[in-house]
């Protein structure tokens, strides 16, 4: 018995409409002919394109939506700490609860299936954030999957019994260690801790790292090395990672060349970069976001992803991870023949990688997790920015979308607004 079959979607440009067969949450088959066996459920793709769930590799819950009382009048990433420190106390846990969930069903409905979360505390603020990310972890976990990362945004050493903090939400079920080296007065000595943590709980580590305009005070390559070091390869992730833009060709190659050795993944966050980047520039103002083209060509695992949704860092978005990827396309110029086909990717299967999720994609025995959308060529599945027509996850159908367009020409009718 075959649970549900997606009849003639397009999986490939170059290749005929398939059948996907999914039984419990799992691909059982996929077929240009027609799969003959009973079906529980059919929806006929019509030729629209299917790809995997869309994976959110970098994103804040906790923080998102609060613009409407918190503002960044200078739009610098000094003043956006500062203000959303101030803010935070006052943070309740119904307050994030609310905000973190309507976030997250904005990032579901639009596709993605799993997820990268950080999740900040502090001794000024406690636990009650953190707790709350794990709570809809487990409520929606239906729905997507997600993966919390211990996140010290005030620092680490510079905040009394913060590190213990961070070992107390290892114990609590924090999935990733984070780390923002640039925070603390050593970078290398948080750094460090955060690879003897990560070790001790055998977990993956998630940087917010060199986010600056200027690549004076990089630590990227010491990171690199200490991968290497603590055969961590595959397992580091670093993101932001604007002040990689400022070095010359001749400096940043070998870094690439570490990066790529190390197994360094990053993810790119052009929202969130462009906005907060090159604020004191006083002309010819530089985009100040990470060289995504020159990454990749380097054999560096590039994602793109969200960041943050309405709040004093990027006070707009909609939870829609394909505008992201709209955007990266003029900003890091990757509209050629060749470059296009790339930026799906840099929403499923590199943040997959990144976040080392298993059985992702469409082959037979993958998880079912899939995203069919509305459009009909799978290299205009980003410029097109579609409607997401069905969402599954697990093999079950999570979301579909109706929509109806109308073109009115000449007419006296009373149009309504209902």
């Amino acid at each position: 018995m075959v649970d549900l079959l997606l009849k003639n979607v397009r999986i490939s440009d170059n290749k005929p409409l398939m059948n996907v067969a999914i039984q419990g949450n799992k691909i059982k088959q996929i077929s240009p002919c027609p799969i003959d066996e009973p079906t529980k459920k059919i929806i006929n793709g019509d030729g629209h394109v299917l790809i995997p769930g869309l994976v959110e590799s970098h994103i804040h819950l906790d923080k998102a939506l609060i613009s409407n009382r918190v503002h960044n009048q200078s739009g610098t990433l000094k003043e956006a700490i500062e203000v959303t420190a101030k803010a935070k106390p006052m943070f309740t846990r119904e307050d994030i609860y609310k905000r973190a969930k309507a976030a997250l069903e904005m990032e579901i409905s639009h596709g993605v299936t799993s997820m990268r979360t950080h999740a900040e505390f502090s001794p000024e603020t406690g636990f009650d954030g953190f707790k709350t990310i794990l709570q809809l972890k487990d409520e929606y976990k239906d729905m997507i999957d997600i993966q919390i990362v211990a996140f010290p945004q005030d620092g680490i050493f510079k905040l009394p019994g913060m590190t213990e903090m961070m070992d107390q939400a290892m114990q609590m079920g924090a999935d990733v260690v984070g780390g923002i080296p640039y925070v603390d007065p050593s970078p290398k000595q948080h750094i460090d801790f955060i690879f003897q943590l990560a070790k001790k709980y055998d977990k993956d580590i998630d940087f917010h790292q060199d986010f600056f305009d200027d690549a004076d005070n990089i630590t990227i390559d010491y990171i690199a090395r200490k991968t290497i070091e603590e055969g961590m390869q595959g397992r580091v992730s670093v993101g932001h990672e604007t002040a990689l833009a400022a070095l010359p060709p001749e400096q940043l190659q070998p870094i690439i060349e570490l990066m790529h050795e190390a197994q360094i993944n990053v993810m790119s966050l052009p929202e969130t970069d462009l906005h907060l980047g090159g604020r004191n520039d006083a002309y010819n103002v530089r985009r100040c976001v990470t060289p995504v083209r020159k990454l990749r060509d380097g054999g560096v695992n590039v994602s793109l992803s969200t960041n943050n949704i309405r709040n004093p860092f990027t006070p707009y978005g909609n939870g829609d991870i394909m505008q992201v990827g709209f955007l990266a396309i003029p900003v890091s110029h990757l509209g050629g023949l060749s470059d296009l086909p790339t930026v799906l990717d840099m929403l499923t299967y590199n943040p997959a990688k990144a976040l080392r999720l298993t059985n992702y994609g469409i082959n037979e025995s993958d998880r079912a997790d899939l995203v069919l959308l509305d459009t009909k060529k799978k290299n205009d599945a980003v410029i097109d920015i579609p409607e997401r027509l069905f969402i599954i996850k697990n093999g079950r159908v999570t979301v579909k979308t109706e929509k109806k367009v109308l073109l009115y020409r000449d007419s006296q009718e009373t149009i309504s607004a209902k």
